[in-house]
């Protein structure tokens, strides 16, 4: 039918965290998205190789059609999920993330309305504000699969990570700096792990 706009949406949160290494980390936690109830990693090392990291072949191919990586990792993906902890253990990463209060920001998305932000109409409204704010945060911009909006909920920090890549360890908490580069957006600077619905309508 002519006129009507493929809509796919992700509901969850994105935990974003740098560390000392340089490699800097976004996990995302998907209770409800077109391929169920999923967890993912999106990583980038201090020399700009970015890694993907997923639990199956139809969930790569489909991030894959959004943005952009050097290497792609397919394999078992385990999270765990407390109000103060994120437990990730994906192929050569496995991480433990202590969760701190909600910051200034998150108060300010919490009294949002739901409904309202997680429209695009929304996502798009704001997008200025973001990238003026945060460095490196867009809030809707154009992808390979569509135009993407991202529509935040809540935020608390990340207080303290302990990490290993292939078993090195990574070193203590930093923030994400430089942002990453997997699409038009990064994670905040400030470690952090954001409630978010994600939108794409494909072109």
């Amino acid at each position: 039918m002519t006129g009507v706009v493929a809509e796919q949406r992700f509901v969850g949160e994105i935990c974003g965290f740098g560390t000392a290494s340089g490699r800097r980390v976004v996990i995302g936690r998907w209770a409800e998205s077109p391929f169920g109830a999923i967890a993912d990693a999106m990583v980038e090392a201090s020399d700009g190789h970015r890694t993907l990291i997923v639990p199956t072949a139809a969930v790569a191919a489909y991030i894959r059609g959004v943005y952009s990586f050097d290497e792609v990792v397919v394999g078992h993906v385990v999270t765990a999920r407390s109000d103060g902890h994120l437990g990730f253990d994906g192929g050569p990463l496995v991480a433990s993330i202590d969760l701190g209060r909600r910051d200034l920001l998150g108060r300010l998305l919490h009294v949002v309305p739901v409904r309202l932000a997680t429209s695009p109409r929304w996502a798009s409204a704001i997008d200025p504000i973001a990238r003026t704010v945060l460095r490196g945060v867009r809030t809707r911009g154009r992808t390979a699969g569509g135009d993407e909006f991202y529509g935040a909920t809540d935020r608390r920090r990340v207080d303290a990570v302990q990490a290993t890549w292939w078993g090195t360890d990574l070193g203590p908490l930093a923030d994400v700096d430089p942002p990453v580069h997997f699409g038009f957006s990064s994670a905040p600077r400030h470690p952090s792990i954001i409630a978010v619905t994600t939108t794409v309508r494909e072109h």
